[in-house]
C-alpha cells in the first residue's frame, strides 16, 4: 500500500463521524419524530377523536417512545459514543466534580467572547446531552400512558389527568431544548468547533487496511 493511499483512508477515518451508525440512525429519527410532535400539537384538537392531525401526534407519539426506549439500550450496549454513565452523572461524586469542572472552562470561554473548544468527551455536555433525553423520555412516556388510558372524557380525572399535565407541562421544556440545541449546534458548526456531519452522516465509518 502506497504511503498516499495510507493518508488518504487515516483521512478519511478522521473526518468520518465519529458517533456508531446506530446512533445516528436513531438520532435522526428520534429527531423527526419530535419535530412532527411539536408541530402536530400546535393544530390538533384532543376532544375530536376524528382529527387526523390528532391521530398522527397519537401514532408518532407511540413511535417516539419506542425510539427513545431503543436510544437508551443502544446507549447501554454501543462501543464508541458517549458512555451512559456520563449522560446520568448525576449519582457519581467524581463525575459531577468533572461536569462542575467543564461547566466552569466553558464558562470561562464565553465570558472571553470565545466558543468553547468541542470536546467529545465533554462531561458538561454529556449530561446535557442526558438531561434532554430523559425530558424527552418522560415526554414520551406520559403521552403513551394517556393514550392507553384516555377515556374520551376531556374531564377525566385520576391518571388520565396526572398523565395530560405531565405531558403538556413538560412540552414546553422540549420546545426549549429543542430549539437551545440545534441553536447550539449551529453556532459551534459555523463557528468551526464542530461538524454536523459527525451526527447526521449515515455513512458508515471507514476502516484502515
Amino acid at each position: 500500500m502506497s504511503d498516499s493511499t495510507t493518508y488518504h483512508q487515516a483521512n478519511q477515518v478522521a473526518d468520518a463521524p465519529r458517533h456508531a451508525i446506530a446512533t445516528r440512525i436513531l438520532h435522526a429519527l428520534l429527531a423527526t419524530a419530535i419535530i412532527v410532535q411539536l408541530a402536530s400539537s400546535q393544530f390538533m384538537n384532543p376532544d375530536d377523536g376524528g382529527d387526523n392531525i390528532f391521530g398522527v401526534h397519537a401514532y408518532v407519539g407511540l413511535a417516539a417512545f419506542a425510539l427513545v426506549l431503543g436510544f437508551w439500550v443502544q446507549s447501554l450496549m454501543r462501543q464508541r459514543g458517549t458512555p451512559l454513565g456520563m449522560l446520568i452523572p448525576w449519582f457519581s461524586g467524581a463525575r459531577l466534580a468533572a461536569v462542575w469542572t467543564d461547566f466552569k472552562a466553558h464558562l470561562s470561554a464565553l465570558t472571553h467572547l470565545r466558543l468553547p473548544t468541542h470536546d467529545t468527551h465533554s462531561p458538561f455536555a454529556a449530561a446535557i446531552h442526558g438531561l434532554g433525553l430523559l425530558l424527552v423520555t418522560a415526554m414520551a412516556a406520559s403521552g403513551t400512558l394517556y393514550y392507553f388510558v384516555n377515556t374520551g372524557d376531556p374531564d377525566a380525572g385520576g391518571l388520565v389527568k396526572v398523565a395530560m399535565t405531565v405531558h403538556t407541562t413538560l412540552a414546553n421544556l422540549v420546545w426549549a431544548y429543542l430549539i437551545g440545541h440545534a441553536l447550539m449546534a449551529l453556532i459551534a458548526h459555523y463557528g468551526g468547533t464542530l461538524s454536523l456531519w459527525q451526527m447526521w452522516s449515515l455513512r458508515r465509518r471507514p476502516e484502515l487496511h
